[in-house]
């Protein structure tokens, strides 16, 4: 036990150039904490003390503002940075050597029964705010931009951005966004179009109307006049 913790604090060192000292790490890093409270809530789980390790999870929720499901499966080193409002699911499965920031939600997509949740790769790094849902998988070394929402599987050593996300890096190398293969809709972007179409046939439709209201105007003033 004392071995991990001491590896947890290594790595943590490692990912955190804020970090001054193993001491200051381990007692004010909220990220291990909550991976510590969830190895004795996992173990518990596994005993089948369902309710008890629920129990242990929720407290270091309250106190770490982290939430991990003791029925989720995490390896070695998982670093989580802040960490406030991360949440990983039941099923989410983690690797070796995991970051994980603030924000981030390793989650499903209804109400499925099952593996439902994504499982992470070695080395893998998820940044601040991004979504990772389903029974998907994101591959070793593979990095999931801040704020992206991860629909389907990411290949190894390759970098991921965007709603839905797509791959833009792969084994060091730029991937052409014609050669993405993403087949999702861009949401988000459909309807930034939509409404900056609507606002110009509206400025269009305004140019028009004042327009007619000025040849009203002169119409009325060079017209002759009635007796």
């Amino acid at each position: 036990m004392f071995r991990r913790i001491r590896e947890d604090i290594a790595f943590a060192k490692e990912m955190d150039p804020a970090a001054r000292s193993s001491f200051e790490v381990f007692l004010t890093y909220s990220g291990l904490h909550a991976v510590w409270f969830y190895r004795l809530s996992h173990r518990l789980y596994r005993c089948k003390f369902f309710t008890l390790a629920r129990i242990v999870s929720q407290f270091a929720r309250f106190l770490t503002g982290i939430e991990i499901h003791p029925g989720a499966t995490i390896g070695h080193c998982l670093f989580i940075d802040h960490g406030m409002g991360v949440v990983i699911g039941e099923t989410a499965e983690v690797g070796d050597y995991v970051v994980l920031y603030q924000g981030v939600t390793l989650g499903g997509t209804g109400k499925e029964k099952g593996k439902r949740h994504p499982t992470l790769g070695d080395h893998v790094l998820v940044a601040t705010g991004a979504k990772v849902l389903g029974s998907l998988t994101v591959g070793d070394y593979a990095k999931v931009g801040a704020g992206s929402i991860v629909l389907r599987s990411v290949p190894p050593n390759s970098t991921v951005v965007g709603i839905p996300a797509r791959v833009i890096v792969q084994d060091g190398k730029r991937v052409d966004d014609d050669l993405n293969q993403t087949d999702l809709p861009d949401v988000i972007g459909e309807e930034c179009r939509r409404l900056e179409e609507r606002v110009k046939a509206l400025e269009r439709l305004l140019v028009d109307t004042q327009e007619g209201r000025g040849q009203m105007k002169e119409g009325g003033q060079t017209g002759d006049p009635t007796v």
